[in-house]
């Protein structure tokens, strides 16, 4: 057996399940780097067992790397092996029993509303309005910024006010805008017809291989724009700390998780739940402020 069965695994994945180019590309990723360590040992990719699969997993802790990147090579070696049982390749799954790796909670980096209002502000300074468009788009939907760059012009809705979005599993969601998102995305459509005279039908055109913007080009935009236009420091600046960002709002604005979990188009409200960190935290300035105890108590009373 050899990576031939990674790449029949990797299309089994990308035909029945839908996964998207970039899951595929880290599954390959995860899929080779398991390859080349059984490889190094001379067993076969079908003759591991637990204990081989656990010293790798092992290594991979010993080696510095995070306990996400860990869960997710973990996460790709059991879809990997659970195809090889359900293909007839393998007569029991190794990775049954395989240990997890463990840590505390990882909260989501997010951006101030005070950042976030500095950041649209300096947009709007730019001579395009293409990079001001993008950020109120993303921080009015908080949409990946894979989805983003590979909007077509036909997601816009006729009445401007919403977005016909493609994400994961190829899965459509329809997402509101903002008025400012609404006002940029008008003013952009105006700019884009007369910018790029050829036909196209990305939302976000460009002159590259892909045909539209992508995903390194808006982050190097929005790296530079934060470093030259905001104090904001370029190191705490991405795609989905926007996304983080428009989320962690929502919810400290009283927005229900139910409608946050389909703007954000996650399939499970258990991965939207992460968000709630932001009520756990006013929850616990508010029993500081109001509660009659925690007041006694700065008080010094009894």
């Amino acid at each position: 057996m050899t990576v031939a069965q990674i790449e029949a695994f990797l299309d089994v994945l990308t035909a029945e399940r839908g996964a998207a180019d970039n899951t595929t590309a880290a599954y390959r990723r995860d899929l080779s780097d398991l390859f080349g360590f059984l490889k190094a040992r001379n067993i076969r990719l079908e003759k591991a067992d637990k204990a081989i699969l656990q010293t790798y997993l092992d290594a991979l802790a010993r080696q510095g790397f995070s306990v996400r990147t860990q869960r997710r090579r973990l996460s790709a070696i059991r879809e990997f092996y659970r195809y090889l049982y359900s293909e007839g390749r393998i007569k029991k799954n190794p990775t049954d029993y395989l240990l997890s790796p463990k840590s505390g909670k990882v909260l989501p980096k997010y951006l101030s509303e005070v950042e976030i209002e500095a950041l649209l502000t300096a947009a709007a300074g730019e001579k395009s309005t293409r990079l001001k468009t993008i950020l109120e788009v993303l921080y009015a939907t908080g949409l990946r910024v894979s989805e983003l760059v590979c909007l077509p012009v036909v997601a816009v809705t006729d009445d401007t006010h919403h977005l016909t979005v493609v994400g994961k599993g190829h899965k459509e969601r329809m997402v509101p805008l903002t008025k400012m998102a609404v006002a940029a995305l008008e003013d952009w459509l105006i700019e884009r017809q007369g910018r790029y005279r050829r036909e196209s039908k990305w939302l976000f055109p460009s002159y590259g291989k892909t045909g539209h913007l992508t995903r390194d080009g808006f982050f190097k935009e929005l790296k530079k724009l934060a470093a030259c236009k905001t104090t904001i420091e370029p190191a705490r600046i991405s795609p989905h700390v926007l996304r983080h960002s428009f989320a962690s709002h929502l919810i400290a604005h009283d927005a229900d998780l139910i409608s946050v979990q389909k703007m954000l188009g996650h399939a499970d409200v258990a991965t939207t739940q992460i968000y709630t960190h932001i009520l756990s935290g006013r929850l616990k300035k508010t029993v500081e402020k109001y509660h009659p105890l925690a007041y006694s108590e700065a008080k010094g009373s009894d």
